[in-house]
This record gives structure tokens, C-alpha cells and sequence, in this order.
């Protein structure tokens, strides 16, 4: 099968219908910390770990199941995702102990990690041709943040009249509903002979020898901490933080009345807002060097969160934030996906870039868990947030020596 000269194609439609299922589900655990901690009396780690660990076996499970996709297929893939996913949320919902929660939690990240990124952007990065690459790549990115802008409000409204634990009843069969489309998604092999003629160990040597995969490593680890934090943390902790919601101002007026339903909105905000980013972002990897284009990005998310910190919280600088950070937030994702394609090509890129994106996870897992520790310790988070800005910083510096010419990142093998 031919790649598709048509930006827009069943497979990368089909792709972006997974990728909001999996992420609006994935992106609205923050909204549960607050209703699951009260209703067993969880200190915030209990939590907050279940959380991290589904992270961290997000970013294990994602070369493995790039691995089993490029072996079996990736459908067969994605089936299995989903069916470990859905197990993942079934089981957690009937858990009563943080053991259970964080046992299950496993399964959960297995799951996302077969129905998430590393699967779904290498099959449609086969699907593409190279001038559609970059923003094929960013348009599946951004349905990931489509995904975050209904998954975090949906909880919070299921919420309003249904117990937690059948909110995760109702997201586990939105996931199995998954495997109905995935007849329409029909990629095709890889392309370029040299590829074919290349095992999966010497591709994979080639870039772990290669000092600028071990950069871009590095520099998603960054992105792991900021985003996971957020995610798990910031509904909370606009709940706790945040100056109360006016009454007949204009948040008030627009059905936002407390600090907790401002949480959950903020969530959907930093999504709306990132669909735009991500756009541009594959758009700008099309004409400018990528590695300069991640550490802009890394920039402006450090300089975002520690001016949030740094001013006092209310509820226009959450919305302020939200929508700053939002245009940052997954933005790297169709750069670092697209630049580990350009330099490594298309056969095995759903294993090298779910290896790199274990860093991404490692980091996620850091700042989730530092997150509930901190508060458990000092009752808020304000050294995880500078935590997260000194390694944004770091993240902005490391991919400055990353070599982008393909060529040379081969020659180095």
C-alpha cells in the first residue's frame, strides 16, 4: 500500500478517535484525587502513587508494545491495549486499598501505552508521505489534547451523579468501543529498502550509540515531570490554592462556581489551548531546525511556571497559565517523534521513540509522586513546581547539541 499524498486518510482519522479516547480517560485521574482520598481517607501519596506507577508503566510498556506492532502488527497491538487498559480500569474500580489501586494502576499504563503515542504515531508516520510527516504527527498529538479537553470536565460531570467507581465502568467500555474502528486502520509496510534490510538490534544499537538520541532522552524527561505533575496535581491544587470563584463575575456567570469545577476547567483549558500549539508545532517542524524548536519550547514552559508561582493565585492567572502552558504542552511530542524518525527512520520507530519515551515517563512518574509526597510533608507544592522549572530549564540546554542531519547521526554508529 502506497503512502497515502492526502493529508487527511482513514488511518490517521482512525488514529486521532484512539488517541482522544485514551487520553480523555488518561487525563481525567487528577479530577478522582479528591474523591477517593476523602472517601477512604488516603493520605495524597496513596494516590498520587497509584497515578505515578500508571506513568511509569506507560513509558515501560510503550517500546514493548512498538515492538509487539512492528512484530504482529499493529492493530493486534492496539487490540491489546485496549483490553488491558479496560481490565485496568474495571479492577481499580471495585479496589479499596491503595495496594489495589496502585497494583491495577499497571495495567492501566500498560494499556494507555498500547492504545497511545508510540503505537498510533508510527503507523501513521508509515501512512504519511514525508512532506505530510510533521503535521500528520501533530495532528494526532493534538487530538491527544482534544482528549484532555472533554476527559477532565466529563469526569467532574459524572461525577456530579455517579460514584467514582462507575465513572471508571463508564471510561473502561468507552476504551473497549475502540476496537470497532480499528478495521479502518490498514498502515502500510515501511518504505525504504535500506530500512528492510536493517534488524530491529542494529537500528537499535545505531541510536543508542548515538549521543543525540541519548540528548533527546534526556530532554523529554523534562517535559514527563512537568506534564505528569500537572495532570495529577493541578486540579487539586487549584481547589486548595485558588481565591474563591466571585459571584456575578464572569467565571460565575458561565456556570463555574467553585474551585473545583476551575480545576477540572483549567485541565480542559491547558487541552483547547495546546491543539493550536501542536498544529504549529508540526507546522514549524516542516521549516525550521526541530531541535531549536524543543528547546523554545522547554523555554517558554519554564519561564510559565515560574511566573505562576511567583504571582499570587487566583482565578485569572489559573485560566492565564492553563492557556500559556497549554500552547507548550504537547507540542514536543510531534517534534521528538518526528526528529527520532528523521534520524533513525520509519521501521522500528515505534520502539526507538517509545524508549525515549520511557524517559518522558521516568520523569512523569518523578513529578507525580514528588507531588503527593511534598504536600503529605509540607502541605503544598511549591518546591515541586520549582523543581519542575530548574529541570525545564535543564531539558531547554540539552538539545542544543543534538546533530539533525541524518547523515551524521549515522555516522556516528
Amino acid at each position: 500500500m502506497p503512502q497515502s499524498a492526502r493529508l487527511l486518510n482513514p488511518i490517521l482519522i482512525v488514529g486521532c478517535i484512539i488517541i482522544t479516547v485514551s487520553f480523555a480517560v488518561r487525563a481525567s485521574f487528577g479530577v478522582f484525587q479528591i474523591p477517593i482520598a476523602d472517601e477512604f481517607g488516603w493520605l495524597r501519596t496513596d494516590f498520587s502513587m497509584a497515578i505515578a506507577i500508571q506513568n511509569l508503566a506507560w513509558g515501560i510498556g510503550q517500546p514493548i508494545f512498538g515492538a509487539i506492532a512492528e512484530r504482529i502488527g499493529d492493530r493486534k497491538a492496539i487490540i491489546f491495549g485496549a483490553l488491558t487498559y479496560a481490565a485496568g480500569m474495571v479492577l481499580s474500580a471495585w479496589s479499596v486499598t491503595p495496594f489495589g489501586h496502585q497494583a491495577y494502576a499497571w495495567l492501566v499504563g500498560f494499556g494507555i501505552a498500547g492504545t497511545g503515542f508510540g503505537v498510533v504515531l508510527a503507523v501513521v508516520g508509515r501512512a504519511s508521505t514525508d512532506k505530510n510527516r510533521s503535521m500528520s504527527l501533530a495532528i494526532v498529538t493534538a487530538a491527544g489534547s482534544f482528549g484532555q479537553v472533554i476527559g477532565a470536565p466529563a469526569a467532574e460531570w459524572l461525577l456530579t451523579f455517579l460514584p467514582w467507581q462507575q465513572v471508571f465502568l463508564v471510561f473502561a467500555a468507552a476504551i473497549l468501543a475502540l476496537v470497532l474502528i480499528l478495521p479502518f486502520m490498514r498502515a502500510p509496510k515501511p518504505v525504504a529498502r535500506s530500512e528492510l534490510e536493517e534488524s530491529m538490534g542494529q537500528i537499535l544499537g545505531k541510536a543508542l550509540r548515538d549521543p543525540s538520541y541519548a540528548l533527546i532522552a534526556l530532554g523529554f524527561f523534562s517535559c514527563g515531570y512537568q506534564l505528569g505533575f500537572i495532570t495529577a496535581h493541578f486540579p487539586a491544587f487549584v481547589t486548595e490554592m485558588c481565591g474563591p470563584i466571585q459571584p456575578g463575575g464572569v467565571l460565575h456567570s458561565i456556570g463555574i462556581t467553585t474551585t473545583s469545577a476551575l480545576g477540572a476547567i483549567a485541565i480542559s483549558l491547558i487541552g483547547l489551548a495546546n491543539i493550536g500549539g501542536t498544529l504549529l508545532a508540526g507546522w514549524a517542524g516542516n521549516h525550521f531546525p526541530k531541535k531549536y524548536l524543543l528547546a523554545t519550547v522547554y523555554t517558554g514552559r519554564t519561564i510559565a511556571a515560574a511566573a505562576f508561582i511567583l504571582f499570587p493565585i487566583t482565578p485569572l492567572t489559573v485560566i492565564v497559565f492553563s492557556l500559556v502552558m497549554g500552547s507548550l504542552w504537547l507540542a514536543t511530542i510531534p517534534l521528538t517523534s518526528g526528529l527520532v524518525a528523521h534520524l533513525f527512520g520509519l521501521r522500528y520507530m515505534g520502539t526507538l521513540y517509545g524508549i525515549v519515551f520511557l524517559s518522558h515517563q521516568i520523569g512523569s512518574f518523578l513529578g507525580i509522586w514528588l507531588g503527593g509526597r511534598m504536600y503529605d510533608q509540607y502541605g503544598d507544592y511549591t518546591l515541586v513546581w520549582w523543581i519542575g522549572v530548574g529541570i525545564g530549564a535543564f531539558s531547554a540546554i540539552v538539545h542544543l547539541p543534538i546533530r539533525e542531519n541524518r547523515s551524521e547521526a549515522f555516522a556516528v554508529a
